[in-house]
């Protein structure tokens, strides 16, 4: 298959195209398509690449298109103008192939959008290509894009999620003149993704009232079904956190799916280089090191532990608090004894063989270093935060 893209260098279609050659190179597995040739074509691109494409293309990802224009009579322009030619290409060469249109929510012309340019060179283009299809029986796809956010987003054009991820990970000013205004938001992966099935034929179809999607199997126009929606005041309490993270190691709650995990590695991409590593507060003493890693607020921390040769630590026990040792370099031997028995278990630990070993509540336990001459670097995780002022830690010597 052969996949023309228009609008190649922009948001949408770098990510798109970045997947796509993935697919072709076989990076990417599972989508269950096969992808020759991904043709990329943009505004610096020739007149003739575009004849050639619209010749052997197999699909048609039309991207291209005009945000923020110098004159306003650009929208339709860009928008409308393109559109035409590039129908016009394909029916030159009597290429009926499936042909994708990214519109926007804007050309519903309704709501806060009722009396918008760039809706109306929108709904010109939508319309230009469903009656495209009517004529020519080729397969028309319409999708109307609500707020996009993701990597590679251009900062301080037509994305506020993408300014403010930029302006806060570069401690630039932002103004939110109202933190209340809702948004409903729509992740580049989970946009790619449903291009990806569109190839395959496995688009979601539905109508629109107003803003208001209504899937419908024979629907005119398509939409991608994962959306979030969010506050312009969370938006900003969420990357506040994020950025918060170097100092706190607290990483807020990004559950698999949520729009916070998609919001975070929006984020991170645009971390300037100084911010990308940091130095992590180290405890040293003669017995070693002990260095906090991340915390979560419900699941825990994890900390390295580094013991110098010959060095016993621990000697302690907790009520509620647990553990978990993981040796990753050098030969241990962790010990665990319930409190009021004698009995002592004995567990051979070593960074060749990676173990799991838990450290129960009510058992006093210690991890001796084995070697004379080399550390052992131990990663522990707890299932609570530390706290001072409740440290739930009892000296008592496991032998």
């Amino acid at each position: 298959m052969k996949i023309l893209v228009t609008g190649a260098k922009g948001f949408v279609g770098k990510n798109l195209c970045a997947q796509l050659i993935n697919i072709k190179e076989g990076k990417a597995r599972n989508y269950g398509v096969t992808i020759d040739e991904v043709f990329q074509y943009d505004i610096d691109s020739l007149p003739e690449e575009l004849d050639g494409y619209c010749k052997e293309a197999d699909f048609v990802f039309n991207l291209a298109g005009v945000n923020r224009p110098k004159e306003t009579s650009e929208f339709m322009e860009g928008n409308f103008g393109f559109a035409s030619t590039l129908l016009d290409t394909l029916k030159k060469y009597s290429n009926t192939c499936p042909v994708m249109l990214s519109s926007s929510q804007q050309a519903s012309l309704s709501g806060r959008f009722g009396n918008s340019e760039y809706g109306r060179s929108k709904k010109a283009g939508e319309d230009l290509f469903l009656d495209y299809g009517k004529e020519t029986g080729a397969k028309v796809l319409v999708y109307r894009f609500p707020n996009l956010f993701g990597k590679w987003c251009r900062p301080n054009y037509n994305s506020a999620v993408a300014t403010f991820c930029n302006n806060i990970a570069n401690d630039l000013p932002i103004t939110v003149n109202d933190p209340s205004v809702e948004l409903e938001l729509l992740y580049i992966d989970d946009l790619v993704d449903e291009m990806i099935g569109a190839l395959k034929g496995e688009e979601h179809h539905c109508e629109f009232d107003g803003l208001d999607v209504i899937p419908k199997e024979d629907g005119r126009y398509c939409f991608v079904p994962v959306t979030h929606h969010a506050t312009l005041g969370e938006i900003v309490d969420l990357l506040h956190s994020f950025e918060d993270q170097r100092s706190t190691l607290i990483v807020p709650e990004i559950p698999s799916g949520s729009f916070a995990k998609k919001l975070y590695s929006t984020f991170l991409s645009y971390l300037p280089k100084e911010k990308v590593a940091f130095t992590l507060k180290t405890n040293i003493d003669q017995r070693g090191s002990f260095t906090e890693l991340v915390k979560t607020l419900s699941c825990g921390q994890f900390s390295v532990n580094i013991s110098n040769p010959g060095i016993t630590k621990g000697q302690h026990w907790h009520n509620t608090k647990w553990e978990f040792f993981i040796v990753v370099s050098g030969k241990a031997i962790i010990q665990e004894r319930k409190i009021g028995s004698d009995e002592v278990m004995n567990f051979e630990v070593s960074g060749e063989e990676i173990k799991a070993v838990h450290m129960l509540p009510g058992y006093t336990h210690n991890i001796i270093n084995l070697s004379d001459t080399e550390p052992l670097v131990t990663l522990m995780w707890a299932n609570e935060l530390f706290d001072p002022n409740k440290p739930d830690t009892y000296f008592e010597p496991v032998e």
